[in-house]
């Protein structure tokens, strides 16, 4: 089988890198050896072993009738989404890492391939080298996913693991994860949540079939969150987490990115550094967890290689994947219900005025009060918020 790899950074060089490593065994599953015939970039890459591979016209790719797979590492909605529907026309099955692609463009995209009897594929898209997309698809299909919530940013679950253990500021620990490649010098998508929000969408679109727009998730990012907090989360004895969570309400969703103070027994609570988990619970299944890279060049690559297998195993045949263009209409944001950690200056009798009974957490700072509400909706908080001086607050978990 010869294929084709669209975007030579670094996870596109990590599938070259995979095919060569595992070469063997990926032959042996695939059922015939997988060979890279053209390396799609706009650089090109003197000295480098694939240097011959390089073109810089995707409709080389396309009108060559050899290539049968076409693996998508661009990043981004455009060019990558008409160079992915191009292939798919022309009877290539593709594979991506894309999640902007997939959030935008999945539903559309399955369509396409689905009409040209070929296969689109998005493993690595959501939680990297984790595997939890083919078992949504595939393993879990007797069941009725009532809630999947997830850490599925590297980036900031290493930021705030760092917070924690060195009582450091948030600017600092953005410095360090910068130094060490974690975070991109724009570090925006990452640390105000908008990454965790494109994976929530599609893990949810694929729940329940239908598109789910990210735009319409609210969504909160860890900008706000202090070495205060932090304090206060130890002497609770919990962890703050950038959740993302997706929970069946009636026939829809309440979906949600923002941080959580996890208890020391919640599942996602012990995932830590640059780790990805994610916590499923179906009607029939009960809870089960998925843990590992959810990010980095060969953890990612691997997924997508694992989708390349499977296509080229499936040569002819479509993969059914239930994700229709049809919009799903959310749960409104402030109709949601959380329990909530504050943080304000205002008295005991100003706080029980406005929130009624509460429970007190000891001060970890001069002139804080700081307490813990029962389950209210986000307007409820809202409105009783305005009644107090906040100095922050976060949602209980």
């Amino acid at each position: 089988m010869k294929i084709a790899v669209m975007g030579y950074g670094t996870i596109g060089s990590g599938v070259v890198e995979v095919l060569k490593i595992n070469r063997d065994k990926i032959a042996k599953r695939a059922g015939e050896p997988v060979e890279v015939k053209y390396i799609l970039d706009l650089r090109d890459f003197p000295g480098d072993p694939m240097e011959d591979k390089i073109v810089h016209d995707y409709q080389t790719i396309v009108n060559d009738p050899e290539v049968g797979v076409v693996v998508e590492t661009m990043g981004g909605v455009e060019p990558a989404y008409t160079f992915v529907r191009a292939m798919l026309e022309a009877g290539k099955q593709v594979a991506t890492s894309n999640k902007n692609l997939v959030a935008a463009k999945g539903a559309e995209l399955i369509k396409i391939a689905r009409d040209h009897g070929v296969n689109f594929q998005f493993e690595a898209s959501v939680g990297g080298g984790i595997p939890i997309i083919r078992p949504l698809n595939k393993c879990l299909t007797g069941d009725e996913i009532i809630e999947i919530t997830g850490i599925l940013n590297g980036t900031t679950n290493y930021m705030l693991t760092k917070m924690t253990e060195e009582g450091a500021d948030f600017d600092d620990v953005l410095k360090d994860a910068q130094n060490k490649g974690y975070a991109e010098k724009d570090p925006t998508a990452d640390i105000e949540g908008h990454d965790p929000c494109r994976k929530i969408a599609i893990l949810t679109s694929l729940v329940c079939g239908k598109q789910v727009d990210f735009e319409d998730i609210h969504c909160e990012g860890i900008t706000k969150i202090t070495a205060t907090d932090i304090q206060y989360a130890k002497a609770m004895n919990r962890s703050i987490k950038l959740l993302a969570s997706s929970k069946l309400v009636g026939d829809t969703y309440s979906c949600m990115v923002a941080p959580f103070l996890l208890p020391a027994t919640h599942p996602l609570c012990g995932v830590n550094g640059v780790f990805n988990g994610i916590f499923l619970k179906g009607n029939v299944l009960g809870d089960a967890m998925f843990y590992g890279s959810g990010a980095g060049k060969l953890p990612t690559a691997s997924a997508v290689v694992a989708d390349v297998v499977d296509m080229v195993k499936h040569q002819h045949t479509n993969i059914y994947i239930d994700w229709v263009n049809e919009k799903m209409e959310l749960v409104d944001y402030k109709a949601s219900k959380n329990a909530f950690f504050v943080r304000t200056t205002s008295d005991r009798a100003t706080v029980e005025a406005a929130f009624g009974e509460v429970a007190y957490v000891d001060a970890v700072v001069d002139g804080d009060v700081a307490f813990t509400t029962g389950t209210m909706t986000e307007e409820e908080f809202e409105k009783k918020s305005q009644q107090i001086v906040m100095v922050n607050r976060i949602r209980l978990g």
